[in-house]
């Protein structure tokens, strides 16, 4: 015969329970502290040892993370070097050092770094629980509006001497895409003022555009117009592998208080290890991303992205990817579209990313397999003439091999129709140009031809403008309809 317990009455009736039902909830307490306790818990971490530097390569054995991971690589005597795990092969690890590795020997500790990196020293905000656990082993820059009108290099210190940065969080520069039907789509045109995109190569808000240029042809003079010109709410300025006297000059001289104000400048020279110039571009372009998803109109300015490309040839080759087309990888041409599609317009009652990339053609070589593939993944291009710029008309804008893929969405179709009649007229120019200057041009023989000659003056000055002299878009709009009517 079974037994049923059942509360035993206290003293004064009331039934009390169990003996063992209190047990039962003390160890549910207890296993719910301990359950407790390891989620906040360190995880253990496993310690590689460096086995191989080749070239801009480290090769560690007994490390195991994710690509993408930040590594810290010491030795005794020596400081920290950060690099991130780029690559691997059965147990053997490669990294790539965002810093100089002089000084290094075999049989270095390898060891996974939580982050944020460096948060204290610069006075930042500090790093939640969440961003240190190994699943969030990616990178974690400061992103905030304390980034207003500072210039940092591509690990977020500061380089303008102007103390530490205040009012950031730390967060990821690798984000999940937005979905292409959640966007919204490009209907309101973009001031830019300057007269020859306003007026032939209007510009749409979100729009993401190249400007294609060899050396010394005035593309970083047209970026600081259009950086102190441009009517968006915030500007992001990405200096990716060029010449660091070029840094200071830039931001003195070409992009001026004004536009440095609303700014954030981002540089990484062509002196910077290429992990370090990759990761000043996505973190550029983090920051976009940030104040676009504040509900900010924001413009992206990075020069180069073809600095972008030759960094991802040289890490790709130094961990043995096969060359393709010019010595570049394929993944080179894989990581240019996850770069630019970044930008653009975000969800519907957000914000937006103009961006302009400017794109290097070796000796103005069309044909150049990055310009190639940047003009097929890009909403348009700004091709700046060598012939223009010697001769000097500045800003140097081809407008014959130029082109805005969105302009018939954010113009008025009485714009649109004198544009084409302005191209058609220069075009009619340029091909007698040879005629004329031989003095074999005789009015009166093609009318269309008379036209283009008379109206030549007219339209060299539309297209010519002072780097000082602002020309607002409805101006640039009214004066080109003059000129085609």
């Amino acid at each position: 015969m079974t037994k049923t317990l059942s509360p035993e009455p206290s003293a004064a009736g009331t039934p009390q329970p169990l003996a063992c039902n209190t047990s039962t909830q003390r160890w549910s307490t207890y296993l719910s502290a301990l359950m407790a306790q390891a989620e906040n818990a360190e995880p253990l971490e496993t310690v590689g040892t460096l086995v191989r530097v080749a070239g801009l390569v480290l090769e560690a054995a007994g490390v195991r993370v994710p690509v993408g991971s930040i590594c810290e690589v010491r030795s005794p005597g020596l400081p920290v070097v950060l690099a991130e795990v780029v690559g691997f092969n059965a147990d053997r690890a490669y990294l790539m050092p965002t810093g100089p590795v002089h000084g290094l020997a075999a049989g270095a500790q390898v060891l996974p770094r939580p982050l944020p990196v460096a948060a204290p020293r610069l006075g930042m905000a500090a790093p939640t629980r969440e961003a240190a656990r190994p699943e969030a082993r990616g990178l974690h820059l400061p992103i905030g509006p304390g980034l207003l009108g500072r210039v940092v290099d591509a690990h977020g210190e500061p380089l303008d001497r102007q103390g530490p940065i205040h009012d950031v969080t730390h967060q990821t520069l690798n984000r999940p895409p937005i979905n292409a039907m959640d966007r919204d789509p490009i209907r309101k045109p973009l001031d830019t003022g300057v007269r020859a995109i306003n007026a032939l190569l209007t510009v749409g808000r979100g729009q993401r555009i190249g400007l294609f240029a060899g050396t010394g042809v005035g593309k970083s003079v047209l970026l600081g117009m259009m950086a102190r010109y441009t009517a968006a709410d915030v500007i992001v300025v990405g200096l990716i592998g060029e010449r660091g006297r070029e840094v200071k000059e830039f931001i003195e001289d070409i992009l001026g208080e004004d536009g440095r104000r609303r700014s954030v400048v981002v540089a990484a020279p062509a002196d910077a290890p290429p992990l370090v110039r990759m990761q000043g571009a996505n973190y550029a372009t983090a920051i976009a991303e940030h104040f676009r998803d504040q509900g900010q109109h924001v413009l992206l300015l990075m020069d180069s992205l073809t600095r972008y490309a030759m960094a991802q040839r040289e890490i790709a080759l130094a961990i043995g990817e096969p060359p393709a087309t010019r010595g570049y990888p394929p993944s080179c041409f894989a990581r240019l579209p996850q770069l630019v599609e970044r930008s653009g317009n975000g969800l519907h009652g957000q914000g937006s990313i103009t961006a302009f990339y400017t794109v290097l053609s070796e000796g103005d070589d069309p044909q150049d397999p990055i310009a190639d593939a940047a003009r097929g993944i890009l909403d348009g291009h700004i091709v700046l003439s060598r012939e223009l710029a010697e001769s000097g008309h500045y800003p140097a804008i081809d407008v014959e091999r130029s082109i805005s893929r969105v302009m018939t969405s954010v113009a008025p179709k009485e714009q649109i129709h004198a544009a084409r009649r302005v191209r058609q007229l220069l075009a009619k120019y340029n091909k007698a140009r040879d005629l004329i200057q031989l003095g074999a041009y005789a009015p009166g023989h093609d009318h269309e031809l008379d036209i283009a000659v008379q109206t030549q003056p007219q339209i060299t000055a539309l297209l010519q403008q002072d780097m000082l002299e602002r020309a607002p878009l409805q101006d640039c709009q009214r004066r080109l309809m003059a000129l085609a009517a």
